[in-house]
């Protein structure tokens, strides 16, 4: 970690926390008294580029890297601001734990600031995104990978789907060197679920280069299904990077172009039902009650001929009880916990097919319970929903962060020591 004064300010600290790599170069440039056009002198490209770059418009990893490295930006912070591993605290600051606290306190607060995936596994991602990864030779076909892969991420097994994203972007990328536009949809569906995994693990930097490669492939391969998936991982990420108005943009676009195919199959009035949650979610973050409402109940119309149990494979499996579960999360986002709970009064964990949505079931219901002041119901939606897949609250920041309060102010409520027991890997579902 950098003693240097410049790299612990509060400034700094605030842009790490944002996930502002541009910022931390723009902060390291100006410390050097160089233009924009300075800086792009040193790396062969323009001052618009370096502009756009600091803005976080500029999606070139490798050029970001080599930009930190010119203006002295350090390493850890780099990192860690890609979303890639959580730099320490300032050693200055005080201990705001007491030595004689509840050690299950201690031991649950500094959990919950670590990532759960292995730093060297997210790091290997970050490198796959700088340079696609030669191809690892494998017969098995592409798309028999991919579902292997959507199969990795539904049942929970991060670390496995981490490890095998670099050799599947790879192959995707050498499928493509054919320009057909399937095999760039393809491409496309591979970014996005790598963009999907680090939406879920909270590495918000990286994402969004990864969503924003994602949209890109699927504008070239014509696929208005392609984009949709893309563009929802990118309003996440923008959501969370509090860039409301430009997720709000995207989404409606997709969903515009998903409108144009005439919703003629099951496939495209799903992925349209989609477009309208996400819309809804995205609004209510915003603030916009009226628009998150009207969304959340055009979706509900949308779905009424979809099939209660999605076909498997489909790409956007979306059920009339996924829309009742989006409908807890926007009355969660607009701070009304009781309605939010009242939408999901008839949820229950057989109405999804796979382990990360019937955990997400538990997830949101525990959230909001939690904005209500209930802990005994968050530990036991949360408890449900650890036995269901441990990821959900083991590899979500937000979660995890509920579980870190429920230990401190609430350590004795049933439930909490097994959650606590999660990130010390001790728990074992039953």
């Amino acid at each position: 970690m950098s003693t240097d004064p410049l790299w612990n300010s509060r400034r700094v600290l605030a842009l790490v926390e944002n996930q502002d790599p541009g910022g931390l170069v723009r902060i390291g440039r100006e410390s050097l008294k160089l233009r924009q056009g300075d800086l792009g002198t040193r790396l062969r490209c323009s001052a618009s580029t370096v502009s756009r770059l600091e803005a976080g418009r500029h999606n070139d990893l490798r050029l970001l890297r080599r930009a930190a490295e010119e203006v002295g930006v350090p390493g850890d912070l780099l990192a860690s601001s890609l979303g890639l591993r959580l730099r320490p605290r300032p050693t200055v600051e005080r201990d705001p734990l007491p030595a004689q606290e509840d050690p299950m306190r201690r031991r649950t607060v500094l959990a919950a600031v670590g990532l759960a995936a292995p730093v060297s596994l997210l790091g290997g991602l970050e490198t796959a995104l700088a340079s696609p990864p030669d191809p690892t030779g494998s017969s098995r076909p592409l798309d028999a990978r991919l579902a292997d892969a959507r199969n990795l991420f539904d049942t929970g097994r991060h670390t496995k789907l981490l490890e095998a994203l670099p050799g599947l972007l790879g192959d995707a990328h050498e499928a493509a060197a054919g320009r057909r536009d399937l095999d760039y949809a393809r491409l496309s569906s591979a970014y996005t679920l790598a963009a999907t995994l680090l939406n879920k693990l909270g590495a918000y930097g990286t994402s969004r280069i990864t969503a924003d490669r994602a949209a890109s492939y699927a504008e070239v391969s014509g696929s208005p299904l392609a984009a949709a998936a893309a563009a929802r991982e990118l309003a996440a990420v923008l959501r969370h990077q509090g860039q409301e108005a430009a997720a709000q943009r995207h989404i409606e676009a997709a969903a515009s172009r998903v409108e144009a195919t005439g919703l003629t199959a099951d496939a495209q009035a799903a992925a349209y039902a989609q477009m309208l949650c996400t819309t809804a979610y995205t609004a209510a973050v915003a603030g916009d009650r009226d628009q998150a409402l009207a969304m959340i109940r055009e979706a509900s119309r949308a779905t009424r001929n979809l099939p209660h149990q999605a076909p498997t494979g489909r790409l956007f499996p979306i059920t009339p009880a996924s829309v009742d579960l989006y409908a807890v999360g926007v009355h969660w986002a607009l701070g009304d916990a009781g309605t939010a709970l009242e939408a999901g009064r008839n949820l229950r964990a057989e109405q999804f097919t796979t382990a990360e949505r019937k955990g997400r079931m538990h997830t949101d219901l525990a959230r909001a319970w939690w904005q209500w002041g209930k802990p005994e119901e968050t530990a036991a939606q949360l408890l449900a929903a650890a036995r269901v897949s441990v990821a959900e609250v083991r590899d979500r920041p937000p979660i995890r962060q509920i579980v870190t309060e429920l230990g401190a102010r609430h350590p004795r409520v049933h439930g909490v020591r097994e959650l606590v027991a999660i990130e010390g890997g001790g728990f074992r579902p039953a």
